[in-house]
């Protein structure tokens, strides 16, 4: 029997397991739309193209799935630009569908025409114009398989109307063979044991993680190997929840806002073992004094990711997950050797030990102002281990990553490469929508939460009881704090000026508005918010020129932090 192209588009997304679509139709894709009625997969209509490509972003990175996010042509295509390449920056696997004028008008400047090819070409693994209704479902199965194997990503598939309208009979390909495209997935056994050969001659070993440890699900292999030679850990950003924060061997984050131990041990180590990290500018600080006297190991299932920024001594390109069990593997095979390992580098932890105490991660408390830090710290107190936080960009996204303490993988969802503003409310619908009866909180600025807060009517509309934290100091606070430390306090362009009653937003829009001008109020509003059905609100009014300590400045060195301001 033969289908329609907008049929067949459905019927494949079907056979990928899609259950969650996230969108905002138009005319080029009204075909699209009118079969989806026909179908079991979900849609959920967000107010905006953009976030409809974050929800679907924070979907993924819940799950582990492909996100699936649908837009029209012309203007609905270009809106998706900043998901994507949002997205394309953290490695997240998403399949976006935009419809397209009719291939006869492509190029004659048509009606909402643009050439999403060409632009999303630089942000998408890969991108596919579907000219053929024959090659329409070889292009999904293709789509889905390039997203989410070898290091993942979003792809693109733009479908012309009338390729949606033409019928041919329906055959989805069973394999996938796509030439120059094999990921390598096992680990070199060779360099393996060169890896466990230099882990046993180091004495003060670091193990260095990035988001890839979670892409690839490798959180208990971490855990074992790190436990199995007794090295600390540090994260990045991305790899944060990968490794609990309240293990004895974790240093928490590393980087321009990173840890005082973090950032010593990784400046002191003899040994830096990179798992899934791409030694990012935020991390590494100034190159040439990162790590100095650190022989590197460098774990990436992306070869081109080994090299580009820092000098690798081992590279070893593989899927972490497999790459970590081999590790450990080769480790019990030198039962002597890593006693001997662990009783000499019991000196580097115990350094390690008193750099904690000598300078741990805090903040001076008030009993007048409300400390932002004060907040994250009741948050997690008041919320479950598996509760799912994402977060705009800014001086909160920094806050949260500091003192709000992940201990399950898949739990912080985050902007990191491409820091986009707006991304924690819809990445927190697509998170809400994906487990319905878990603890879902989007950690904001007063300024960001301004980016994409039309999505608040989606999560009304779908009884997504997504809770909403913002941290307002009238202030877009992290571009302040620069303007404060480096540019002689000129705050230009930075004072939110009018404020926002959010409570009446809140309300507006069918949901919850609560706030605290008081430290001691709280405690009090987070609990009343996780007690009240449906989305809520919390505003609380944070002291203005708070700033985010520990800070490595632009060009210098992880060991040339300020810690105070």
């Amino acid at each position: 029997m033969k289908k329609t192209g907008s049929q067949i588009l459905l019927e494949c997304l079907q056979l990928e397991g899609v259950d969650t679509i996230f969108g905002y139709p138009g005319g080029t894709v009204i075909n699209i739309y009118d079969d989806l009625m026909d179908y079991p997969i979900r849609h959920i209509l967000t107010r905006h193209e953009q976030a409809a490509v974050h929800a679907a972003d924070g979907y993924a990175r819940a799950t582990g799935k492909v996100g699936v996010a649908i837009a029209t042509s012309g203007p609905g295509a270009t809106n998706t630009i900043t998901g994507i390449a949002t997205a394309y920056m953290d490695s997240i696997p998403l399949v976006v569908i935009t419809g397209q004028v009719p291939t006869p008008l492509i190029g004659n400047d048509a009606f909402q025409e643009a050439d999403i090819i060409g632009i999303t070409r630089p942000i998408t693994k890969h991108n596919y114009l579907v000219k053929d209704i024959k090659d329409l479902a070889r292009i999904v199965k293709q789509a889905f398989y390039i997203a989410r194997t070898g290091r993942p990503g979003p792809v693109l598939i733009d479908l012309p109307k009338d390729v949606q309208i033409a019928s041919a009979k329906f055959e989805y390909p069973s394999t996938v063979e796509l030439r120059g495209y094999k990921p390598t997935y096992s680990g070199n056994v060779r360099q393996v044991e060169k890896a466990v050969k230099m882990i046993l001659a180091s004495r003060k070993p670091v193990i260095y993680v990035g988001g890839g440890a979670t892409l690839s699900d490798a959180s208990q292999e971490l855990r074992t190997f790190a436990e199995a030679i007794q090295a600390p850990v540090t994260t990045t950003l991305m790899g944060m929840s990968s490794f609990p924060k309240r293990h004895p061997l974790s240093l928490g984050m590393l980087g321009m806002h990173g840890t005082y131990y973090a950032n010593m041990a990784v400046t002191n180590s003899d040994l830096l073992i990179a798992i899934g990290a791409r030694f990012d500018d935020r991390v590494t600080g100034k190159i040439a004094t990162f790590a100095p006297h650190a022989k590197i190991i460098h774990v990436d299932i992306d070869p081109t990711s080994i090299k580009k920024n820092v000098r690798v001594d081992l590279p070893i390109v593989g899927d972490l997950k497999d790459v970590l069990q081999k590790m450990v593997q080769k480790i019990a095979e030198h039962g002597e050797g890593i006693e001997k390992l662990i009783d000499e580098t019991s000196p580097w932890r115990e350094e390690i030990s008193g750099w904690k105490e000598q300078h741990p991660m805090t903040y001076k408390p008030s009993e007048t102002v409300i400390k932002p830090q004060f907040v994250i710290e009741k948050l997690r107190e008041l919320t479950s281990e598996d509760a799912i936080v994402t977060t705009e960009v800014g001086q909160h996204q920094m806050w949260t990553a500091q003192f709000f303490d992940f201990t399950q993988p898949r739990t912080f969802l985050t902007s990191g490469g491409l820091g986009t503003m707006g991304f924690g409310l819809p990445s927190a619908l697509g998170a809400q929508a994906a487990f319905p009866e878990r603890q879902v909180i989007d950690v904001s600025g007063d300024g960001s939460f301004q980016m994409n807060s039309q999505e608040l009517a989606t999560l009304v509309q779908y009884r997504l009881p997504v809770k909403i934290v913002i941290l307002n100091n009238n202030f877009l606070g992290m571009v302040r704090q620069w303007q404060q430390l480096f540019f002689n306090k000129r705050y230009s362009q930075t004072c939110m000026e009018l404020p926002i009653d959010f409570i009446k937003l809140a309300e507006a829009y069918g949901a919850t508005g609560l706030r605290a001008t008081r430290p001691d109020e709280v405690e009090g509003v987070i609990r009343k918010a996780m007690e009240t059905p449906g989305p809520v609100i919390m505003e609380f009014k944070i002291s203005r020129e708070e700033n985010v300590m520990p800070m490595v400045p632009a060009g210098a060195g992880l060991n040339e932090m300020v810690l105070a301001s």
